[in-house]
């Protein structure tokens, strides 16, 4: 029989203990360095890839230095040396969309586009159909929408998903079938207004309309009645859009300051040919 001795037990010599360090208040620790370094602070602050490589140089001159020439040389740089091909194209038409060298950005796409991955193909036709818009080749973009509408008709747009995940002035957004196919119609309205076909503008109008209710296509479709001189239908439009008395339409969302302009300049041809 053995028993525990009673008291402290010393332990062998052969046992080592640990020394430990001494606590530290925590007012009195140093803060620890982050592995992050300032370089890569440098690149979060201003939203550009890091590295040395011409894609990531292009998009330093474009938002750090802001000489958007300079960053379209650049970004022709990349696209020869194959460096992030699809995000240097796209940079360098945007870029050139604000310097209004939109048919040059349009052949520079139509040349390299085929060099880009299956995935991008979408958002580049939607880079395209804007420098269409900004020089005047309504034709161009008439058939371009035309293209896109299709795919989504055939099922085959969003690579046949209902949703896609999109960003919208920073944030990430979820757009479906239908609201895309809305978006489309009513572009493609907008370019028949601009040829001076008012009766298709009004047709693709009215058919996006029934997939999602949107104060702006409304006061643009009421421009488009306005313009084929049926006052009526496009006054009592206005007032559905505005919500006024019996009018109002509580399924539709209210009107905000994205929609103000249309609304005023449907209004002010409305008033031009009522005096």
């Amino acid at each position: 029989y053995y028993s525990q001795p009673r008291g402290f037990f010393t332990p062998p010599p052969k046992w080592k203990t640990r020394r430990c360090s001494p606590v530290v208040p925590a007012s009195d620790r140093k803060p620890r360095k982050s592995p992050t370094s300032d370089a890569d602070f440098f690149h979060v602050i201003h939203k550009i890839p890091s590295g040395n490589s011409p894609y990531c140089r292009a998009k330093q001159v474009q938002l750090v230095e802001k000489d958007l020439s300079k960053a379209i040389s650049l970004f022709w740089a990349a696209i020869n040396s194959g460096d992030r091909v699809d995000s240097a194209l796209k940079d360098m038409a945007v870029v050139m969309k604000q310097l209004n060298r939109s048919d040059e950005a349009i052949e520079a796409i139509k040349s390299f586009r085929h060099l880009c991955p299956p995935e991008s193909q979408d958002s580049i036709e939607n880079i395209l159909v804007e420098l269409f818009k900004q020089s005047g080749r309504i034709d161009e973009e008439i058939e371009m929408l035309q293209v896109k509408l299709k795919r989504v008709e055939d099922g085959i747009a969003f690579g046949g998903k209902r949703t896609k995940t999109a960003r919208s002035q920073g944030k990430r957004v979820i757009i479906t079938v239908e609201k895309e196919y809305s978006r489309l119609l009513g572009n493609l309205a907008w370019a028949y207004m601009q040829r001076k076909d008012f009766k298709s503008a009004e047709e693709h109008y009215r058919k996006a309309l029934t997939y999602e209710i949107d104060k702006n296509k409304q006061c643009n479709l009421a421009m488009c009645l306005i313009q084929m001189n049926r006052l009526a239908e496009a006054k009592f439009l206005l007032q559905v859009v505005k919500g006024d008395g019996s009018s109002q339409n509580s399924n539709s969302p209210p009107m905000d300051e994205s929609h103000v302009k249309s609304y005023e300049r449907a209004c002010e041809m409305l008033a031009e040919l009522e005096s």
